[in-house]
């Protein structure tokens, strides 16, 4: 390809509404442009690199034994209604009708589709398993979509579905699915962690997520790891052994005190001079509309999604001081945030409170705990004497760098990650309430057990380049890049210049490279400068050195220039790219 025919648009700053590195680089190197809101262009460039994705995916998917098909982006109401997830799907479902005012969505995911395609063609237990899979586009609507590519609402994902006739062959597929992940993200350059996770709207017992361990913003989630042995987590599904601290209180009995001014844990710690570990802190949200109470230890933070989890809801959000008020007046209390306790606190509207207390305060005794009294709180209480233990006791807590392994007992650490791949086991999730059975050996009917496996191809993309930039621009990793090399002939006014970089271009496209040459006629520094910004791997400079039969060969990667023969360099990415 000539430079001068790529249709590519380079800019000279970053786009002013970008906010992490891979959508900057992405958008200034002419690779997308944003259409509308969380939607983008993929441009020549861009599409190289999907496609180079989208290979990699399908050989390793191929060669793990999944077959591909392709399945429609608009699916019908009824297929969602019979797996019960119309309802509660969320806003992210992109609801619509038709001129025959039939309700449809954009598929954000194709379980139903899937389920229905298996209940009409697997009959037997002789046809399974049967892993299928699809590379297409999805669209969620999310509220806010950020960081380019990484969160937008329309991507490409491969989704793939397994079906099995049992527990033990739906784990073995589940072991062949993360194996070959491993292997897809190690072609595509990205070092990755497989890593617990929370299963979230697309349901199931067991999931796990592969994330690109990143430093920079657009690391989504926090993931918990453990040097001394394999355990990592999500943050959303990380748990921790607690470290010592007094969780015994030295009053000898319970009552209620002045706390004037006790706003905050830190405010009221300072005041009774004791540390958050003695301390029940009571946290208002709202879930579906409903309120509840959360219940956790002074010094630990509540994790949302297991609360979400826990009562079994959609969306959640903390609830606001009005909120807030309005139920204390309805329970006949006047306290404000800082007092709040669960004791007195049943109705909120037209709903019941739901109280939920974390592990963490199950074993407290002589706490303090709001008493739903502005400026007071209780001291020295105990349970079920002063206040009654709420019937549901779970993990709702964040883990927190420095808390324990919960399999070996080291200290964990945390970092930042992005998600580019997802594993479920469903089991019978969608297949029982969609009775999608097959025949077994004794003729009696049974549900699929069924698994699922993603891989955000876009994402992929995007968080290649969070893993591989500097200053100058990005540095795809050969195999994805959406050329191997440039060969730029410093002045194309030089006949020997232009002669020399033209038999390297000639020379490298016969091997199978996939190469540039760049005849524009621009100057030196703007050539270099865009070389660097759009990340070709491999860059041979064609300069005065030529006049000694040499030329400067540069590895993006390293960032290293080194003077060698023309034939020395085509060789060297000849060499590189026969061997992925």
């Amino acid at each position: 390809m000539k430079m001068s025919k790529l249709f590519v648009q380079t800019l000279r700053e970053f786009p002013s509404d970008a906010e992490v590195i891979s959508h900057k680089m992405l958008v200034r190197a002419g690779y997308i442009r944003k259409l509308t809101s969380g939607v983008y262009n993929y441009l020549p460039l861009m599409w190289r690199v999907l496609k180079k994705i989208e290979n990699i995916v399908r050989e390793e998917m191929d060669n793990a034994g999944a077959q591909e098909l392709l399945m429609p982006f608009v699916q019908p109401k009824e297929l969602w209604e019979e797996s019960g997830r119309w309802e509660v799907y969320g806003k992210e479902l992109m609801r619509l009708r038709d001129r025959h005012n039939r309700e449809m969505c954009l598929g954000p995911t194709h379980e139903e589709i899937i389920t229905s395609i298996a209940r009409d063609g697997l009959k037997s237990y002789k046809q399974l398993p049967v892993n299928l899979y699809q590379i297409q586009s999805k669209f969620r609507d999310e509220v806010r979509p950020r960081f380019g590519l990484l969160r937008g609402r329309e991507f490409i994902m491969k989704d793939a579905y397994s079906f099995d006739v049992s527990q033990e062959g739906l784990e073995k597929e589940y072991e062949n699915m993360a194996q070959a992940y491993t292997r897809i993200f190690k072609r595509c350059g990205l070092n990755t962690k497989m890593v617990q996770s929370d299963s979230g709207a697309i349901g199931g017992s067991v999931s796990h997520e592969f994330m690109v361990i990143t430093d920079t913003d657009a690391g989504e989630n926090d993931v918990f790891y453990c040097d001394g042995c394999d355990y990592s987590a999500n943050s959303n599904h990380a748990v921790s052994r607690l470290v010592d601290a007094k969780t015994a209180g030295d009053w000898t009995k319970s009552e209620i005190v002045d706390t004037p001014n006790t706003h905050s844990i830190e405010e009221l710690c300072e005041f009774l001079n004791i540390p958050a570990s003695l301390i029940v802190k009571t946290l208002v949200y709202i879930v579906d509309k409903k309120p509840v109470l959360a219940l956790i230890r002074g010094d630990k933070q509540v994790e949302e999604t297991k609360l979400l989890n826990a009562v079994g809801g959609v969306e959640i959000r903390i609830a606001t001081p009005g909120e807030i008020e309005e139920m204390m007046e309805l329970n006949g209390f006047e306290a404000e945030k800082g007092f709040i306790g669960p004791k007195g606190l049943n109705k909120y509207g037209e709903y019941e409170v739901t109280v939920i207390a974390d592990e963490t305060v199950k074993d407290l005794k002589n706490f303090v705990i709001g008493v739903n009294q502005k400026d007071k709180h209780g001291v020295g209480y105990n349970w079920d004497g002063d206040v009654q233990l709420p019937e549901i006791v779970t993990d709702i807590r964040l883990a927190e760098a420095g808390e324990l392994c919960p399999q070996c007992g080291q200290p964990l650490k945390v970092t930042r990650g992005i998600e580019v791949g997802n594993i479920f086991q469903l089991g019978t999730k969608y297949s029982k309430p969609m009775n999608a059975v097959y025949l077994d050996q004794n003729g009696k009917t049974q549900p699929y057990v069924m698994g699922c496996y993603g891989i955000g191809i876009s994402r992929t993309a995007a968080a290649a380049v969070e893993a591989h930039y500097d200053e100058h621009g990005i540095k795809w990793p050969l195999a994805i890049a959406p050329y191997h090399a440039v060969v730029i002939p410093v002045s194309t006014k030089d006949e020997q210049q232009m002669k020399t970089a033209n038999d390297i271009y000639e020379t490298l496209k016969k091997h199978g490279a996939e190469v540039v040459i760049d005849d524009r006629d621009e100057r030196a520094g703007v050539k270099f400068k865009d070389a660097d910004l759009i990340g070709f791997p491999y860059q041979i400079i064609v300069g005065k050195s030529i006049a000694e039969g040499n030329v400067e060969f540069k590895v993006r990667e390293k960032d290293e220039k080194t003077a060698m023969k023309p034939e020395e360099a085509a060789e060297i990415v000849i060499t590189a790219i026969n061997a992925l």
